[in-house]
């Protein structure tokens, strides 16, 4: 674990370094609150910090506020390094938001049992955090395939639709559905069937822009969100997913699986009218005229047709 050591004397800051690298820490040292605070702002800076409190050009408690008076970052753990010892300046120090603080000269066993604790405190955030991002994961991902589920596809389309009223751009919109693919299971079992879900999806995704969502629908339907895009633009990306996908069969553990997609693509004439619902409904009209014309083609329906 890296740490940073804040500290103007150069004496008791190498006796840090010494003790902190023999303990197996990678230390960072600075000499003043400026050079600190420079370090604690770098995308990898240490979540541990030693502040000395007298310090030249920002002090250690200057410091530890304006750490703490961040809103964003990790959260470092503060030790006060001092050689004040009144109770009114460990409450001082406290009430800025220093975790623990040690006096000089300190004993390096009790400044390795601070520290200690210190580590159980960030190593449990870290673990609170992996925890927050993994439940959020979840909540807005489809489990299969990994990309957006229904209520957040949802929510980037009511977005997108929003910010099209208001610069008055193009917004495309693709239904797609994998064709036959009761078929599929029906004949070679679900676990076949997500393999070729997954395989499709992950051909979709490579042939859209990186800021498109995609997002499943449901069952073996997927929705395409095309941000600033006309019909010919939607047009050339619907032409392109139909050949991604019927180009090459799905491989599986058994064999080649042949696989197509039909795709309802929705251009609005006019954003400033449409409605979420809209344009949900003309982009999955277009996609019942695929399928009865033939499937493993798109059609395009505009939503002052509907």
């Amino acid at each position: 674990m890296r740490i940073l050591i804040a500290e103007d004397d150069p004496v008791s800051s190498r006796r840090l370094e010494t003790i902190l690298e023999k303990w197996g820490y990678e230390v960072v040292s600075c000499i003043n609150g400026m050079q600190a605070w420079e370090i604690l702002q770098e995308e990898k800076a240490p979540k541990l910090a030693i502040l000395d409190w007298m310090m030249p050009g920002m002090d250690g408690l200057e410091l530890c506020r304006k750490i703490r008076g961040r809103t964003n970052g990790p959260y470092i753990y503060i030790m006060m390094l001092t050689s004040k010892d009144d109770k009114d300046d460990i409450v001082k120090g406290m009430d800025t938001g220093v975790d623990d603080y040690i006096t000089k000269p300190f004993y390096s066993h009790e400044l390795k049992v601070r520290l200690r604790a210190g580590r159980r405190i960030i190593d449990l955030q870290t673990e609170l955090i992996e925890a927050r991002d993994a439940f959020e994961l979840k909540a807005t991902h489809d489990a299969l395939t990994g990309i957006w589920n229904r209520g957040a596809i949802f929510d980037i389309l009511k977005l997108e639709i929003e910010r099209s009223k208001r610069d008055k751009r193009d917004l495309g919109v693709l239904m797609i559905d994998i064709d036959h693919f009761k078929h599929i299971n029906d004949n070679y079992g679900h676990c076949v069937g997500d393999v070729v879900i997954c395989d499709i999806v992950k051909r979709l995704t490579i042939k859209i822009r990186p800021y498109d969502g995609i997002g499943r629908f449901g069952g073996e339907e997927f929705i395409v969100v095309l941000p600033g895009c006309n019909n010919h633009v939607v047009s050339g990306i619907a032409e392109r997913l139909l050949t991604a996908i019927s180009e090459m069969p799905v491989g599986t553990n058994e064999e080649m699986i042949p696989v197509s997609i039909s795709i309802g693509a929705c251009v609005p004439e006019n954003v400033g009218n449409i409605n979420f619902e809209s344009i949900i409904k003309a982009a999955d009209d277009a996609l019942y005229r695929a399928k009865d014309d033939g499937r493993n083609c798109f059609r395009m329906t505009d939503v002052t047709d509907v």
